[in-house]
């Protein structure tokens, strides 16, 4: 796969000493989260900060991985690296349109035998989680707690229109910028992404992933959250049959876990 660079980032990346593979590979940082030990290698983020040449600085996020691979049917043997398929997924919604990540460099390399991966993207300014939202759920405004459910039911609606499902839903992988009435909603971790085609099961799944325990909606909450992602003003019998089916399918995956959380081993 061909190297990535965009192209209004060049001359940060140059003031900055960073024009090749083994630069980005061997800048030192900081590690956000610990490297993950797994799947016959490993695979790290750092968050950084890059001097801007008329001064200031750019925060970015820096993904590095070696090793670190997973099969797909595309990739059957050998398997493919976890960024290419991340960075593969953050280009596919930005040509269909799809709130996400802006991506700033990739690039793969093998390297003494060993295979490595750097996906590099700009960071989030102004926005957080949506788990952040839910540990202070109960405090903010009854508008503004509507207004991100909408943002956030739009958000997911507009992937599945778009024919893909994200298949890690999870509060934490879905970002919040609030400007007044105002709420902007961004999805990241796009690794899992897959073709919405035939795929019922991975609509659900985004669906359950969300309405987990994490967020501490209320009944009516999550009404307003479905009514805003099918567009309707009203829950029509369809739609009410819709949602049962969909709370009933999360209900029953919650009870095979926690029975098989509590099955002695």
């Amino acid at each position: 796969m061909n190297d990535y660079l965009a192209a209004e980032w060049q001359p940060i990346f140059a003031y900055n000493g960073l024009r090749s593979f083994d630069d980005f590979w061997k800048l030192e940082v900081k590690w956000f989260e610990e490297p993950n030990q797994r799947r016959g290698g490993w695979s790290g983020v750092a968050r950084c900060e890059l001097k801007r040449p008329e001064g200031g600085t750019a925060r970015v996020f820096l993904k590095r991985q070696e090793n670190h691979t997973t099969r797909t049917l595309t990739h059957p043997w050998h398997g493919i690296l976890t960024f290419e398929r991340e960075f593969r997924a953050i280009m596919l919604y930005r040509e269909r349109g799809i709130p996400s990540l802006h991506p700033l460099y990739f690039a793969c390399r093998t390297q003494d035998g060993k295979r490595r991966a750097i996906l590099l993207t700009e960071e989030l300014p102004g926005f957080r989680s949506l788990a952040d939202f839910g540990q202070e759920w109960r405090q903010l405004p009854r508008d503004q707690r509507l207004a991100i459910s909408s943002a956030v039911a739009k958000l997911l609606r507009k992937i599945h229109d778009r024919g893909l499902t994200h298949n890690c839903f999870y509060p934490k992988h879905i970002f919040l910028c609030i400007r007044g009435v105002e709420v902007e909603a961004r999805v990241i971790d796009l690794e899992k992404t897959k073709s919405r085609l035939f795929n019922r099961t991975g609509i659900l799944r985004d669906f359950r992933r969300l309405v987990g325990l994490e967020m501490p909606w209320s009944r009516s909450e999550h009404v307003h959250f479905f009514r805003e992602y099918l567009g309707v003003r009203r829950m029509t019998p369809a739609a009410k049959k819709e949602w049962h089916r969909i709370r009933l399918h999360h209900l029953e995956k919650r009870r095979r876990s926690e029975n098989s959380a509590a099955s002695p081993s």
